[in-house]
């Protein structure tokens, strides 16, 4: 993979956000989530690699597109795995709330786990304490851990958690211990690394959200610098079967960062659809005019860009969707 790839693969989730911005707070999630991804299949035909989808929006039978070992690209350049959430945040989108992102992993053909759409519990956290979480200790050692590494009290750190029922428990938790908690409704790509990012506050992720949304979140925090564990809960015995039919013999094994993204060499980009802690959201200027923000980072030299680009949609037809 070079850097032309990672310059394509912005342009890609650029689509995708002007694509389902048109949808903010219209109250109608799947078209917002259909505008995106249509947007973003038709850009990738322009992309020079031979992409195989291995996290997408479902398999052949249940996505038109975007599916489950889809080929995408020209066919030329690197093969590479490809990992896709057109629109992270159909609800957000659809009542008009912030984070609402459009992300793209790419990595080396092969180096990307085949995640099933189902549960997963997750704990992510930045450069400082990589290296030092377990999964399997007790929330509150996490947090003395993870406030020693980032030289914070215990008072001052912050733990970012998914607003669920299922996570009450550890809530409570954290608050008893004496730390801060954030709570965001979905979303949770873009909460999982703000924890590699100072200037957001966040030192802390943990929680059991999807598989996908795990994969993708560990090519970004691997770019960064960060570090995550984590492991599948299936909820039957056919999401069991499910994960072994994908390559994981121990449904239930613990799964390191680098056993969700093995290479040293994995490409992260997003652009914001609604605003949030790391990104702007589409901004429609007037006229044809747009702007968006978008981030885009390599594994294999850390290199963190971040975009503001304009788009005059009278060059976009395809984007219009509204």
């Amino acid at each position: 993979m070079d850097r032309e790839l990672a310059m394509e693969i912005v342009r890609v989730t650029e689509a995708a956000a002007i694509a389902s911005a048109q949808w903010m707070g219209r109250g109608k999630k799947n078209e917002a989530d259909h505008a995106a991804t249509n947007a973003m299949r038709k850009m990738f035909d322009s992309v020079n690699m031979a992409g195989t989808v291995v996290i997408g929006e479902g398999e052949l039978d249940e996505a038109p597109m975007l599916y489950i070992g889809e080929k995408l690209g020209t066919g030329m350049g690197p093969e590479v795995d490809i990992a896709v959430d057109p629109l992270e945040g159909t609800t957000i989108v659809a009542k008009g709330h912030n984070n609402a992102m459009a992300v793209i992993a790419v990595a080396d053909k092969g180096t990307l786990l085949h995640a099933p759409d189902m549960y997963m519990e997750k704990i992510a956290v930045g450069r400082k304490a990589a290296g030092k979480i377990n999964i399997d200790d007790p929330i509150e050692k996490t947090i003395d851990i993870v406030a020693e590494a980032n030289n914070k009290r215990i008072q001052d750190l912050t733990v970012i958690i998914q607003e669920r029922d299922r996570h009450q428990e550890i809530i409570d938790r954290v608050r008893a211990k004496g730390a801060r908690v954030i709570l965001f409704g979905d979303g949770d790509v873009g909460a999982s690394i703000a924890t590699a990012f100072p200037n957001t506050g966040v030192d802390l992720f943990v929680g059991i959200g999807g598989a996908p949304e795990g994969v993708i979140s560990a090519v970004a925090l691997k770019c960064l610098g960060g570090d995550m564990q984590a492991r599948l809960v299936p909820q039957s015995i056919e999401e069991e079967e499910r994960c072994i039919q994908m390559g994981l013999h121990n449904p239930r094994q613990l799964l390191t960062l680098d056993d969700l993204v093995s290479g040293d060499d994995a490409i992260f980009a997003a652009t914001g659809v609604s605003s949030g802690e790391l990104l702007q959201g589409v901004r429609f200027l007037g006229g044809d005019l747009v702007e968006t923000d978008s981030i885009v980072m390599r594994s294999k030299t850390k290199t963190v860009r971040f975009i503001k680009a304009h788009h005059h949609l009278e060059h976009k037809p395809h984007l219009i969707f509204v």
